[in-house]
């Protein structure tokens, strides 16, 4: 089973990266946020993997971090969590914040991400509220972390991407244009509005 590659990046987009190592390319479905991470095409890069060995194929899925991949390893456990949404989850919020909305049990954070109603969100909280506590990184900030600041409430953040999926952006290009949009924030900055979000976001994408 592969665990880890490390190689030349030969493509890249928001769901997928194709590493060269040693002559054999390896595609393997990311989340955003790994995304946001990889270097430019023919760069070095490593990632951390899990492999799905199914039937008909053998599917990987890479990380660039370990507790992110530690993370999906637990969304995959919850009925109904399936690897794809899993990524979803994870391309929408960053781990220590999922940590957190879970450990809290904010059903209303988890239901702002895409794909998952009420029902999910509860037994996400229900399933996993006390298993995240496991995570290292986690463990190490301690219960009073402090979060950056928010860009926006859940419902401005989940309005946002709605809007620009109905403008024709695809949803995994409006999620990495918002974190594009928190990256560029000062710290400390308040929440933003919906509008406000739409306009940065688009300020992003059309600089692209």
């Amino acid at each position: 089973m592969i665990a880890s590659l490390s190689g030349l990046v030969l493509a890249k987009s928001p769901n997928a990266v194709i590493l060269d190592v040693g002559g054999v390319g390896y595609e393997a479905f990311i989340s955003g946020r790994t995304y946001d991470a990889l270097p430019e095409t023919g760069h070095a890069c490593f990632l951390f993997v899990q492999t799905v060995v199914r039937e008909d194929a053998i599917i990987l899925f890479g990380f660039s971090k370990k507790d992110e991949k530690d993370l999906f390893l637990l969304l995959v456990t919850v009925s109904g969590i399936g690897p794809k949404l899993a990524l979803t989850i994870l391309s929408g919020i960053g781990v220590e914040e999922l940590c957190r909305a879970l450990t809290m049990k904010d059903v209303s954070r988890l239901m702002a991400l895409p794909g998952i109603g009420k029902k999910t969100a509860q037994r996400l909280c229900v399933e996993l509220a006390e298993k995240v506590g496991g995570l290292s990184d986690f463990m190490a900030e301690g219960a009073g972390m402090h979060a950056s600041a928010p860009i926006g409430e859940p419902n401005a953040i989940a309005d946002a991407v709605s809007a620009l999926v109905n403008l024709g952006y695809p949803q995994a290009m409006a999620w990495q244009a918002l974190r594009v949009v928190e990256q560029q924030l000062p710290e400390g900055s308040e929440s933003l509005r919906v509008e406000d979000l739409i306009r940065l976001a688009l300020r992003s994408l059309a600089a692209r």
